[in-house]
């Protein structure tokens, strides 16, 4: 595509998600069925570009002011992901001069709003609790995230398809924390891969992997995945359970679950039994109630932990609808808690990183459930192989209370974990 009608397309994708009427990763996927004749780098191109102002839109549209033309293609020219070159031919000899004294703009001399590019409603919760920290943070979310699978271990083993990767000129690592993990560099088409269409490999963020560690379900277990979405979590436990047992996938929205058919039917798991209920106090939960070995509740939450891949989240989340979800996040903890047989497991997770959402859900569960038992989360992770696991945690006495991870700190997307054991 030439350079100026690759500029044109980008503005259009920059309006297009600039409306946030609808998620990003929804609207340029729409676009791109939309536009099929657009090659991997034009997608790449197109889609980066409108991260990138997403990612930075208060610092754009301060430098866009002393442009001209349309905002959103001035908005595309500063967030142009590409060499600097090629997007100067697509340019006037106006624009040029403009972005280049847009470029040569450095970081002290912005205020805060254009240095940190959050709302202040959620950047001074991240200021409070990470002090120092909070820099490094934003720096992080200004990057976008490494990509990480998850090797089945039903089928395969993570060392084996390193080397088969490898063979497909795919460069891959092992995760440091997670011993399903491999993180690759770059985007490359997975899902031509024979491992992708054989269940040997599962895209999912190394934090996501940690939780369904966490929740440490054994063979022959009676299990529920109470939030299960799309399944990631899900095919991780039916895995560490040897296909053995009973899994539930509980959704309250049959469509996301109709999305986890096909990654289970790759899987090669026997053991998970999909089910969408009405809401959290279903019929379905209620016959269960007290008979469950092991729930991992991910909540519905802000998802602002995962900023690094949706950075509409945090221009369309607001703290009246974060307040929403903390009833609805107390609402689902105490119905899952219900299923938990004596003796069992609880874990409590989000991909979050407002401490009203995790913490003080956690805290308030706590003090109203006597005949739950408080699990060290970093004892839990240390019994488990864990590297490191001490870093991977905070709160209480001796900081090893919850699972809080970090993108700064642990490469990870942000999430948080309790764990209760019933008496």
């Amino acid at each position: 595509m030439h350079p100026k009608a690759l500029l044109d397309a980008c503005a259009e994708l920059v309006r297009l998600t600039l409306t946030f009427e609808h998620p990003a990763d929804a609207v340029v996927s729409r676009y791109f069925r939309e536009h099929r004749s657009l090659g991997p780098r034009e997608r790449a191109t197109l889609a980066e570009t409108a991260y990138a102002v997403l990612r930075k839109k208060p610092l754009f549209e301060q430098l866009a002011r002393s442009g001209q033309g349309p905002r959103e293609r001035r908005l595309a020219i500063l967030g142009f992901y590409g060499p600097r070159d090629f997007l100067k031919s697509a340019l006037s000899a106006q624009e040029k001069d403009w972005v280049d004294a847009c470029d040569a703009v450095r970081p002290e001399e912005l205020l805060e709003p254009q240095r940190h590019n959050l709302p202040q409603w959620l950047a001074e919760p991240l200021k409070a609790q990470l002090g120092e920290g909070f820099w490094p943070l934003v720096d992080s979310l200004a990057q976008s995230a490494p990509l990480d699978l998850r090797v089945n271990a039903l089928k395969d083993k993570r060392e084996s398809l390193q080397k088969e990767l490898a063979q497909a000129g795919i460069k891959a690592k092992a995760t440091p924390y997670s011993p399903w993990g491999l993180r690759i560099e770059g985007k490359p088409a997975l899902t031509r891969l024979d491992a992708f269409t054989r269940g040997a490999i599962e895209v999912q963020d190394e934090g996501s992997q940690l939780l369904a560690l966490l929740l440490d379900a054994k063979r022959g277990e009676m299990v529920v995945d109470f939030c299960a979405g799309a399944g990631g979590k899900t095919l991780a436990i039916g895995a560490a359970m040897r296909s053995t047992g009973r899994l539930y996938a509980f959704d309250v929205s049959a469509h996301r679950l109709d999305a986890l058919k096909p990654r289970l039917a790759r899987s090669g798991l026997s053991n998970v039994h999909p089910a969408a209920i009405a809401h959290e106090r279903d019929e379905r939960v209620k016959r269960l109630a007290g008979k469950i070995d092991r729930v991992l509740v991910d909540a519905p939450c802000s998802g602002l932990g995962t900023l690094r891949r949706n950075p509409d989240l945090k221009w369309r989340q607001s703290p009246q609808a974060v307040q929403e979800l903390t009833a609805k996040q107390t609402a689902i903890l105490e119905s899952a808690a219900r299923l938990v047989k004596p003796g069992g497991r609880l874990v409590y997770a989000t991909c979050s990183v407002l401490p009203e959402e995790n913490e003080a859900i956690a805290l308030a569960f706590g003090a109203a459930h006597a005949d739950f038992e408080p699990l060290q989360a970093g004892e839990l992770l240390a019994r488990l192989k864990v590297e490191q696991p001490a870093s991977l945690c905070s709160g209480g006495a001796d900081g090893q209370a919850y699972l809080r991870l970090w993108p700064h700190l642990h490469q990870t997307d942000g999430f948080f974990a309790a764990v209760w054991q019933r008496k």
